[in-house]
C-alpha cells in the first residue's frame, strides 16, 4: 500500500498533540514520539532538521528511507500517530543502520500501545 496523504502528520497542531501526550523512545539516529488516536490507521509525523543532519541530499534521503520503513510496517502499527525527530547520528549513517534503527522503533511503538 503507498503512503497516502491521510497518513502523514501535516498541522502544528498534530505534531504538538503528540509531543503532548507522547510515550517516546530513541537512539543516536531518532527520538520518537507517538500517541493513541481515534483513526483506523497509523500516521507519520517527520522533523528532519538541516542543521541536525545537513544538505537537502542527506535530509531528503533519510525522509525517505523512513518513509518507505513506515510503509512496510503501517499493516503492523497499531493506530497511533508517530512523530520521528532525526539526530545528529542520522547524518553519517548508512541505510542499512537507518533502516534497523527504524525496525527497532517500530517495535517499541508497538509494544508501548500493547501495554497501555
Amino acid at each position: 500500500m503507498p503512503f497516502q496523504s491521510a497518513q502523514r502528520l501535516r498541522h502544528k497542531s498534530e505534531f504538538d498533540r503528540v509531543y503532548r501526550e507522547a510515550r517516546r523512545c530513541g537512539d543516536a539516529y531518532f527520538a520518537i514520539a507517538s500517541c493513541n488516536t481515534g483513526r483506523a490507521f497509523p500516521r507519520l509525523g517527520l522533523s528532519i532538521a538541516g542543521r541536525i543532519v545537513g544538505n537537502a541530499v542527506r535530509r531528503n534521503r533519510i525522509k525517505r528511507l523512513i518513509r518507505e520503513s513506515f510503509r512496510q510496517h503501517q499493516h503492523e502499527l497499531p493506530p497511533v500517530d508517530i512523530v520521528v525527530n532525526a539526530r545528529s547520528g542520522a547524518r553519517t549513517a548508512d541505510n542499512a543502520a537507518i533502516v534497523r534503527s527504524l525496525e527497532k522503533h517500530w517495535r517499541t511503538v508497538i509494544k508501548q500501545c500493547a501495554s497501555s
